[in-house]
């Protein structure tokens, strides 16, 4: 006897946050063996497979891909100890509308928009298209993804105008990108967090020729113990000391108090290959010395990149660095703080520039110096102007004296 075993999204990993079905990796009526991939889920800018709890065949798919989910919610149904050949028969008929794929369509148009799944419907009205304006080459006919997208290149590239519309009145050219759901996260947080707070920034100038030399000195020794020793690890223990000096920028903003976090959690941005903005948290840095956070940031950075991260590595960062001068930015302002932090640390590309120096008796001199602009974008409500130029002055100091 059988026995029909519920595949939940786990309330650990979303901590209350919403996820989105990414990709099913297995069709209903397919076997499953327990720990094996079963479904991605996008939560808080990562993706993260969800294994099979149990061995079975996959019976039913309750959250199409593109469904959103809370944390306990039901994504499917395995039929724990059923063969798979009892269900391999009744999968086209059985299975939901989603990506895994909707029983066969019916010829006519009516029957076409029934058996259309959700990222199809999606991109026809995407494209203003209807279901019969597209011939489906998939399985009894049936429009995939694919033969939208076909016919809507097509009509961008003048090969097929509009339905009803003669070449006169077509519109100009032009294309359709779907708003990714990470785009969407980041664009509905950027403008919460520019209606809930006042953004002031603040810009100093910082000479890193201490810092490059003691780089020079310990950047080997640094990879044999197995920490890559880049700029943005001496920005972090710098804004170690800056925050000592003003503990506000460390906190959160509370209707009736503010909250001083005695741990720093420093969030680290990152561009995404693909688009958008990835900040995980390197945790207490106030506790490590250079190497520890050389090779805390090292660690993040890879799994990052290999897309290791869980969403628990992006979560409970009290204050974020940007090193936007990465990608060549001399400077960027105001950069949105990431609520709900009191304030963001940006870092501009590291160039030689002309420089005064004052010598003895007055005397000038014009000497070329490494320098970057670096900003504290600050939340008005917590931190006045002259406490985010103390800030900056605490952390442009560090860097400067650096010691070799």
């Amino acid at each position: 006897m059988s026995d029909l075993l519920e595949v939940r999204v786990p309330a650990d990993q979303s901590e209350g946050t919403r996820s989105q079905v990414l990709k099913w990796l297995k069709a209903v009526g397919a076997p499953v063996t327990a720990n094996e991939p079963l479904v991605e889920l996008e939560t808080d800018k990562v993706t993260v497979e969800l294994p099979a709890p149990a061995t079975g065949v996959l019976r039913q798919i309750l959250k199409a891909e593109g469904a959103e989910a809370a944390p306990g919610d039901v994504l499917a149904q395995i039929e724990v100890g059923a063969p798979a050949t009892a269900h391999m028969e009744a999968r086209v008929a059985e299975r939901p509308a989603s990506a895994t794929g909707p029983a066969a369509p019916s010829r006519d148009a009516q029957g076409a928009r029934e058996n259309l799944s959700p990222a199809v419907r999606r991109l026809l009205a995407e494209h203003s298209l209807a279901a019969g304006d597209v011939v489906g080459t998939g399985d009894g006919g049936r429009i995939s993804a694919e033969d939208v997208l076909r016919v809507a290149e097509a009509r961008r590239a003048g090969l097929a105008p509009p339905a009803g519309t003669s070449t006169a009145e077509a519109p100009a050219a032009m294309r359709r990108v779907p708003h990714s759901p990470i785009r969407k996260r980041i664009a509905a947080h950027m403008v919460q967090s520019l209606h809930a707070a006042p953004h002031v920034t603040s810009v100093f100038e910082a000479d890193m020729g201490a810092v490059i030399e003691h780089r020079k000195k310990h950047h080997a020794a640094f990879g044999q113990r197995g920490a890559a020793l880049t700029l943005s690890a001496y920005f972090i223990a710098a804004a170690v000391d800056a925050i000592r000096a003003v503990p506000e920028a460390n906190s959160r903003w509370g209707e009736d108090a503010l909250e001083i976090y005695d741990t720093i959690n420093m969030g680290v941005a990152a561009a995404l290959g693909g688009g958008g903005l990835i900040v995980p948290v390197l945790r207490a840095v106030e506790a490590r010395d250079l190497f520890e956070i050389a090779r805390g940031l090292n660690d993040l950075v890879t799994r990052a990149r290999a897309q290791q991260l869980t969403p628990a590595d992006l979560r409970g960062g009290t204050f974020t660095l940007s090193n936007h001068g990465t990608s060549g930015s001399l400077l960027a302002a105001p950069i949105i703080i990431n609520q709900g932090q009191a304030a963001i640390l940006g870092i501009g590309r590291l160039e030689k520039r002309a420089t005064v120096i004052e010598g003895k008796e007055g005397a000038e001199r014009v000497v070329v110096r490494p320098k970057c602009y670096v900003t504290l974008t600050i939340d008005h409500r917590v931190i006045d102007g002259q406490e985010a130029n103390r800030f900056l002055q605490v952390f442009t100091a560090r860097l400067e004296s650096w010691p070799a």
